[in-house]
């Protein structure tokens, strides 16, 4: 994934309540469809002490809580790495401040030889879903991104998966360095995450849809589908998701941008709770009218979430194109509603400086166009001159217990605002700010 490293510089502002705008904004009220209100006020700087790349997830087993940052698996751009980890304790700050050396390594499938059966590629866990029938917590399910290239999942014309090294566009390292493509799949445990056996992909896109050179120039993904946050909801998880393929097959000689535009952005799956055992090709994608698309075919992303073509927006294979990714969705119990945080790209790999905020008050997703019925994204914070993604809401330590088991997917009035702040030479995943619910 986005494996940047760059130091960040702390801002000193007053209290304060933050508008949509560019910058912060002194002491106001500010009111959001569907009549929420909130303040988001400076807090002492706190920087994680272990790797984050991508959402936090986490869970509680019994009174035990559970974070599992981090990245694992082969990576011919950047290296193998063994950074997924996890740390627990019996309060949200004592598990946020530990050291890095304090993480454990979990017990994780090895990567299989190119060709074969098996988990290709680097993983992160990105969302873990703990299943309700075992009344020990310790049955979880990781919902991981996962990024692949030709040399680690070369194509198989037999079987239509992998992708074909010809066209091939442009990395994060350079012209000599290929573009990942992006999946989705789903790992599970029976002993609270210390072990995990891999239960295969459910959503993907395959090498016709991917968006190749020389119309692709971001520097970001060749195609696929990542970045994900997942809910459950009735008898369903929900998957909210960035989109990068191209809707349809793509050709040079038909390709059109703002067909790709059209297409993009984040997007919603599901899949029933009782197929994550056996989950590979069962997720199914929003088309317009259902969750009736295949977990392989091209679904509609949120439309409300998308940057129009006359506001700036534009397909995620330009390196102008401006767009919505990274999504955060949690249920907030003071508001009853959904809460979506989601950084902005704005240039090329993805860059951009601010975090913006869209609410849904539909408890129930699978109802008509529930899911769907997301407010425009406003802007929650904006840092010129840095590099910010991976927003996410963490709770408050003091109301984050056994009890309610609040985490970055269930949250009350308040909670802290993290995200992955990269200025300078490295990179730290921060929190600066709470924020506070108001309706």
């Amino acid at each position: 994934m986005r494996n940047g490293t760059k130091a960040i510089t702390a801002l000193c502002i007053a209290t304060i309540l933050i508008a949509f705008t560019a910058f912060v904004a002194p002491k106001k009220e500010y009111i959001i469809k569907p009549g929420f209100k909130f303040t988001l006020t400076p807090t002492k700087r706190f920087v994680f002490n272990s790797f984050v790349d991508c959402n936090m997830s986490e869970v509680w087993v019994a009174d035990t809580f559970r974070i599992f940052p981090g990245k694992y698996g082969e990576d011919p751009l950047w290296g193998p790495s063994n950074n997924l980890k996890f740390a627990d304790g019996s309060h949200i700050d004592e598990v946020f401040n530990h050291k890095e050396d304090e993480f454990i390594a979990p017990k994780m499938p090895p990567n299989t030889p190119p060709g074969t059966p098996g988990l290709h590629g680097a993983v992160w866990f990105e969302s873990i879903y703990q299943d309700s029938a075992d009344q020990s917590g310790k049955t979880l399910f990781a919902l991981y991104h996962n990024e692949n290239y030709p040399a680690t999942l070369p194509y198989d014309a037999k079987t239509g998966k992998g992708y074909k090294n010809a066209n091939w566009p442009q990395g994060l390292k350079g012209p000599s360095s290929p573009s990942a493509v992006c999946r989705i799949g789903i790992m599970k445990s029976i002993d609270g995450g210390r072990s995990w056996k891999n239960d295969g992909i459910f959503i993907e896109d395959e090498q016709p849809r991917l968006i190749l050179h020389p119309d692709n120039t971001a520097a970001n993904f060749a195609g696929g589908t990542g970045d994900p946050s997942a809910v459950p909801n009735g008898k369903y998880l929900y998957l909210f998701y960035g989109e990068y393929g191209y809707p349809g097959i793509y050709k040079r000689s038909t390709y059109d941008p703002k067909k790709e535009w059209a297409g993009q952005c984040i997007s919603i799956a599901r899949i029933p709770l009782s197929d994550l055992d056996d989950p590979q090709g069962k997720g199914k994608r929003w088309n317009g009218k259902g969750f009736n698309a295949a977990y392989n075919g091209v679904g509609k992303p949120i439309s409300s979430i998308q940057i129009p073509l006359a506001s700036g927006g534009g397909p995620a294979s330009s390196p102008k194109g401006k767009y919505f990714w990274g999504p955060s969705v949690s249920w907030n119990t003071y508001l009853h509603a959904w809460v979506m945080l989601m950084a902005k790209a704005e240039g090329p790999s993805w860059k951009g400086s601010s975090i913006y905020i869209s609410f849904n008050k539909n408890a129930d997703l699978g109802t008509g166009n529930n899911s769907q019925q997301w407010s425009t994204p406003k802007l929650l914070l904006n840092k010129p001159g840095h590099i910010i993604w991976y927003p996410s809401l963490q709770p408050i330590d003091s109301s984050a217990n056994s009890k309610n088991k609040y985490s970055s997917v269930k949250l009350g009035q308040k909670a802290r605002l993290f995200f992955k702040d990269m200025y300078g030479d490295k990179g730290d995943y921060v929190s600066e700010y709470t924020i506070a619910f108001e309706r």
